[in-house]
């Protein structure tokens, strides 16, 4: 698939990029992209929560009353789930969400995930942003300019840079990402994919 390099006007520069068929044009794999953003997600997740059992509530060890005679059931401690204040049944501890997938399986996910996109013609090729400094308005001008800027954009990069970067962090539906990094999760989750130039070859030598 050839797409035409657009500049930060949105105009067509004349120089075209080959996307590999062997990244964007293979046959997608449904199930690998539910697994994959599964990780990913699961791998956000803290596991940090916690509730204290009986054992650990702070209470007396007082039994509460006789043990029979008092035609009610057998009491033994104020710190019973059964009371106000007692400890909590089967409550959350913490634990680790992570899970392992299989290298291949990551990798075949990531182009169906890209497959998708340009199937879908979500895909942008701009000429390399060089700023100056952080500048949202200058972002804001690209979005507009290449007709995303109603869209969730992802912008992906070649390699590091910074300004560029900084300047996609006060854009609530731009996120800026290394090519190096692609992730599932991002891929499925933008409307559009913002490809600054050199970033597809990363993704041909890395995903091929």
């Amino acid at each position: 698939m050839e797409l035409a390099v657009l500049n930060t006007q949105g105009n067509e520069t004349g120089r075209k990029v080959v996307l590999s068929d062997a990244v964007f044009g293979v046959e997608a794999n449904d199930h690998a992209i539910y697994l994959d953003v599964k990780q990913y997600l699961a791998d956000q997740r803290q596991g940090t929560h916690k509730s204290k059992q009986r054992n650990e509530v702070a209470g007396s060890t007082r039994k509460l009353k006789r043990q029979k005679g008092t035609g009610g059931a057998r009491a033994g401690s104020i710190k019973s789930p059964l009371y106000p204040g007692g400890g909590r049944v089967f409550g959350p501890v913490p634990r680790d969400y992570s899970f392992k997938l299989n290298k291949k399986l990551k990798a075949l996910a990531r182009r169906s995930a890209l497959t998708y996109k340009a199937q879908a013609g979500a895909i942008r090729i701009v000429e390399a942003l060089n700023l100056d400094a952080p500048r949202t308005k200058t972002l804001v001008a690209l979005a507009d300019a290449l007709k995303v800027a109603d869209k969730k954009v992802l912008i992906v990069l070649p390699e590091s840079n910074p300004n560029l970067q900084l300047s996609c962090r006060n854009i609530p539906y731009v996120k800026a990402i290394l090519a190096q990094n692609v992730n599932t999760y991002e891929v499925m989750n933008a409307s559009a994919l913002v490809m600054v130039e050199g970033a597809e070859n990363v993704l041909n030598v890395m995903l091929a």
